[in-house]
């Protein structure tokens, strides 16, 4: 298991667009495998390169029991109907509110192998594509809240003593050299 320190709130990675993956290569297969571990190990539903340090377009997810990962991604929207609903993000420890994204996605790509990639989801998988994509764009969660609910949720970020750092690592777990 290599687990990887996230990144949190405040590090200027997540805010950094990530580059495209040019490369399908072992460094690849070894990134994704610790993106898997990372997500798995910090019980979340998805974990995007940007949050472990590393500035490429590459995401893992875990929805309703299903492993996977997109490099490259492209998410196109299915219809226009959107939900509200609870939404949080390990780079941001503790804070949950309710996130607009919409309701069924297609999302396009490829495998740490380089073969073509298409992901159709609905209700919480599309909400973690849409989520982990915006990763990659360095969005943030709270940028897509409504004006009231991401002024309460940046005033309950101020000043949180862990803005920036990397956290989740369990002692004694080797750290990748990504």
């Amino acid at each position: 298991m290599s687990v990887t320190p996230i990144r949190l709130f405040g590090d200027p990675v997540l805010r950094t667009p990530a580059a495209p993956v040019v490369d399908f290569d072992t460094e690849l297969r070894r990134l994704v495998d610790d993106l898997t571990d990372t997500m798995h190990a910090a019980g979340g539903a998805g974990l995007a390169a940007p949050q472990i340090g590393v500035g490429l377009r590459v995401f893992t997810w875990y929805v309703d029991g299903e492993v996977g990962h997109l490099v490259n991604p492209d998410v196109t929207p299915v219809g226009e109907e959107q939900e509200e609903g609870p939404e949080g993000c390990l780079s941001i420890p503790g804070l949950r509110a309710d996130c607009r994204r919409h309701l069924h996605v297609v999302a396009t790509g490829w495998s740490v192998h380089g073969e073509p990639v298409r992901v159709e989801g609905s209700h919480l998988l599309a909400r973690a594509v849409q989520h982990e994509v915006d990763h990659l764009d360095g969005v943030l969660f709270v940028d897509r809240l409504d004006g009231e609910a991401r002024a309460a949720a940046l005033a309950a970020l101020a000043g949180v003593p862990w803005s920036g750092e990397q956290a989740w690592l369990p002692r004694g777990v080797k750290v990748s050299p990504h």
